[in-house]
């Protein structure tokens, strides 16, 4: 049919079906398994939201460092951690007992709340590294990963956690003396057979680490029980 001129001519077209279509699978990121940090010789601590502390219980709390930091019971390096425990005590925060070992330091501790154990815990380490630094001559982490911590809710499990801390030398295969001197050992009057080896009456200086634990809730909650069954006779460890 003839066109008149400026008609206009619509045309339908059928359109194909659109299709799905495929997205390529992700090669990165993401939840998958075997991804992330791999571990190393040790497991590490967990970057995970620590729980809630409640301040009733007393905890056991562990520091590993750096293998290039070396020996933390050198004479030069020991001294330097027993006054930063001493430092690190406050009225929210109490170190009550400690044993230094070669690479790691395991601690008996009470804090008010989960804030009170971070912010002195952190005070200790910032503490303790630089004093380890200056004394070593080098720069950088001295600690090799978080602290890690475990409530002890039970008297069973504070007994438990002061014989391992105070006796972790031993543990170690370490030839020390009946009471390990790079510890709080010479400041425990729970031993069976042995009394406290400094008199705080006299040692202004082992009144100064061991004052962390003079009156706090460990002792006055948790020591007739430990005491009535004592931790144990130090030759028999």
């Amino acid at each position: 049919m003839p066109q008149s001129a400026g008609s206009i001519i619509i045309a339908l077209i059928k359109m194909p079906r659109p299709r799905q279509l495929s997205l390529p699978v992700r090669t990165w990121g993401g939840r998958r398994e075997r991804a992330g940090r791999k571990p190393g010789p040790r497991p590490v601590v967990l970057h995970r939201a620590r729980s809630q502390h409640k301040g009733r219980f007393p905890l056991h709390v562990t520091l590993r460092a750096r293998s290039e930091v070396g020996s933390l019971r050198r004479a030069r390096l020991y001294p330097l951690i027993e006054a930063a425990i001493a430092a690190s005590s406050r009225s929210d925060f109490r170190l009550v007992h400690f044993s230094v070992q070669g690479d790691h330091v395991h601690l008996v501790a009470e804090a008010h709340d989960k804030d009170a154990l971070s912010s002195g815990m952190r005070g200790l380490m910032i503490r303790a590294a630089r004093a380890l630094n200056r004394a070593c001559e080098r720069s950088g982490p001295v600690w090799a990963d978080r602290y890690h911590c475990r409530e002890l809710r039970t008297p069973r499990e504070v007994r438990r956690a002061l014989a391992y801390v105070l006796l972790n030398a031993r543990k170690h295969g370490r030839e020390v003396a009946a009471l390990d001197p790079c510890s709080s050992a010479r400041w425990f009057d729970g031993w069976r057979d042995h009394s406290p080896v400094v008199d705080l009456a006299v040692d202004p200086r082992g009144r100064r680490v061991a004052d962390v634990a003079a009156g706090c809730r460990l002792a006055a909650s948790w020591a007739p029980p430990l005491r009535r069954s004592a931790i144990a006779d130090v030759s028999s460890a």
